[in-house]
């Protein structure tokens, strides 16, 4: 009877192997500092993902760039007039939630098909599983990177409508006026910095966390792609949580609030958008969105010592 030969698996993480357990902490861990030490490989493998996706193209990967300069500003101007919104502080929020959103929604689809369509890599190079889940965030990072482009566009141009304090409404803030002031441009907008480091870190158990789950059970990323569409709409990204606040204009369903602060999207979305656009982050969304990162993290490492060896068999 004729024994299969069981495909290389993604184990080495230096060239002194670590005589822990194959299903141990150790091993999870090695595997995720041999794969941050491979960064020539994940970062190459990453360009080279956008290279060859813009291929022969003229413009190449700012294409990227153009299609987010042009979906952005149709929906800001369409948004804009249906909800009563003064458009040059309307527009810089509505950009910088789609490029917020395109990173996050990104490394969710593109994690889950992480593992899947490395399968070549994994079967025969004998590289750290998390090589993989890094080569998929630096792709969304050097796209996120490409969007800011329009993001600091939009900011030159409205410049003047968002350096000082604003609302949403009408522009200038109000004293007889019940709706948001926002403090508008500042120092702590380099808080957004750390808000990005903070996204890129949860990218890293994301696509780690979703990708061997949706290696192992195929029909888990049509699941995840139906639940992150209905959350585009359920999350502030074309319409301002300001309306649903008192003197917003709908704050007859401010019923609603609580739910939107369940959402943990709105969080890793809000830590960013805000400083870049002078509103204020409250200390809230940053404590959820740093308990979601210890927890997914513990989650991810829970993950990897189970099922990391398994990766290779099942794609």
């Amino acid at each position: 009877m004729w024994l299969a030969v069981p495909p290389a698996t993604s184990t080495a993480t230096d060239p002194q192997r670590s005589h822990a357990p194959s299903r141990s902490f150790s091993r999870a861990f090695e595997d995720i500092v041999g794969g941050w030490r491979e960064r020539e490989l994940w970062t190459h493998l990453g360009w080279q993902d956008i290279k060859q996706r813009y291929r022969r193209s003229v413009l190449g990967p700012f294409w990227i760039t153009i299609s987010q300069g042009v979906l952005a500003l149709g929906l800001g101007l369409l948004y804009s007039t249906l909800f009563g919104l003064h458009l040059p502080t309307f527009l810089p929020f509505i950009v910088t939630g789609f490029i917020i959103w395109s990173f996050i929604s990104g490394c969710l689809t593109e994690g889950m098909e992480t593992f899947i369509a490395n399968e070549g890599l994994i079967r025969h190079l004998p590289a750290p599983l998390t090589v993989y889940a890094l080569r998929t965030t630096w792709r969304q990072t050097i796209m996120f990177g490409h969007n800011m482009l329009v993001y600091l566009v939009i900011v030159i141009i409205f410049f003047g409508a968002i350096d000082h304090p604003y609302e949403l409404d009408d522009g200038a803030c109000d004293a007889a006026s019940t709706a948001i002031c926002h403090p508008g441009l500042g120092w702590y907008t380099l808080s957004a910095i750390p808000a990005f480091l903070l996204l890129a870190v949860n990218a890293g158990w994301v696509t780690l966390l979703l990708g061997i789950i949706s290696t192992r059970f195929r029909d888990f990323p049509q699941l995840v792609g139906s639940i992150i569409q209905l959350m585009f709409y359920l999350t502030p990204i074309v319409w301002p949580i300001d309306q649903l606040y008192a003197g917003g204009g709908r704050d007859s369903v401010s019923w609603a609030l609580p739910f939107i602060y369940f959402n943990p999207l709105y969080h890793f979305v809000q830590i960013l958008r805000a400083p870049l656009i002078g509103q204020a982050v409250s200390i809230g969304s940053w404590l959820v969105v740093l308990g979601i990162t210890v927890v997914g993290w513990a989650a991810t490492l829970l993950a990897m010592r189970n099922y990391r060896s398994r990766v290779s068999y099942w794609v």
